[in-house]
């Protein structure tokens, strides 16, 4: 590709959602915020929501917010707006989307990435083991808040035609249907939403929209570079204690594969369907912020679970 036509490419991009209204539910950090920012940066208006404000922070304890959020989405050259959610308060979220319509009226993009259950699975833990409280704590937070918003949203998003919809989860279909994801409780909600996607791409098809459910790879979430004690410039340091990380994509990765979904004209395509960031980019040629192309789940099968020796040449 030549500087030109880069250049031409990045202006394309730039505008390729202008005017779209799009609401991010749980974009507080991780794949929200990086879906977020990237939504802000094809122009886009894009409604931030979650439970850590600069007033308040969630139960993780953690500095970033939707404010924060929402700065980086206008930043970047779209609108971003901070609403304080809890989505698994109904009237909450009603007044959400109601101020949205208000606001906006119309919502082109829903993104249900709400999760919050980072603290409350244990890795070795079987169901009988497990503390109850905090499993279907996690099931109530990943599950029921995605079912909660999306009927109060998509009423308003089915008002303009060629609506999407998006389902965040960790894994693809085809993965997660041969293969134990860390725990009962985390392993069901996965599945749950993958689940969604297929429900809702039925229920929306024949009335004009569109349902996908989108997974990362290996996400450098604010999260897990602390668990590895790195940042974004010090990441590969984790190498020496996990040397698959390499394999390893930023938030922003996802938030590409989200812009190109919402900006493409035939994204029926997909409907009903599962998709990972790294797949997706093989289709819309989008890269990671360093210019690969990580395509994590291929790796994890071809590589990782196989026993391999770490060497991502060919996958990234």
């Amino acid at each position: 590709m030549t500087d030109t036509e880069h250049t031409r490419g990045d202006a394309e991009r730039a505008s390729s959602l202008r005017g779209k209204v799009a609401l991010v539910a749980g974009a507080t950090r991780g794949a929200g915020r990086g879906i977020a920012v990237e939504l802000g940066a094809a122009g886009a208006t894009v409604y931030v929501t979650g439970r850590s404000t600069r007033e308040r922070r969630s139960e993780y304890d953690r500095p970033e917010t939707i404010e924060d959020t929402a700065d980086l989405v206008t930043a970047a050259g779209g609108h971003g707006i901070a609403v304080p959610t809890d989505h698994l308060e109904p009237e909450q979220v009603r007044a959400l989307v109601e101020r949205v319509d208000a606001e906006q009226g119309r919502l082109d993009l829903l993104v249900n990435d709400i999760w919050g259950g980072e603290h409350l699975f244990a890795w070795d833990a079987p169901v009988w083991e497990h503390d109850l409280d905090k499993g279907l704590r996690l099931h109530r937070l990943a599950v029921e808040t995605h079912a909660i918003t999306s009927h109060f949203a998509l009423p308003l998003l089915l008002r303009t035609p060629g609506g999407l919809v998006v389902e965040m989860t960790d894994g693809t279909a085809e993965y997660n249907a041969v293969n134990y994801r860390n725990s009962f409780f985390y392993d069901l909600a996965k599945s749950s939403v993958l689940r969604m996607a297929f429900s809702l791409g039925h229920e929306l098809g024949p009335r004009g929209a569109s349902a996908v459910a989108l997974t990362p790879g290996w996400l450098r979430s604010e999260i897990m570079l602390d668990a590895f004690k790195v940042t974004e410039d010090t990441w590969r340091d984790a190498l020496t204690a996990q040397p698959h990380f390499a394999i390893s994509e930023t938030p922003r990765y996802v938030g590409r594969a989200v812009a190109a979904l919402a900006a493409d004209p035939d994204v029926a395509r997909f409907n009903g369907t599962s998709q990972s960031s790294g797949g997706l980019a093989q289709v819309y040629g989008y890269t990671d912020l360093d210019g690969s192309r990580p395509d994590a789940w291929r790796y994890l099968v071809e590589v990782q679970d196989a026993g391999a020796p770490a060497d991502v040449t060919g996958y990234r």
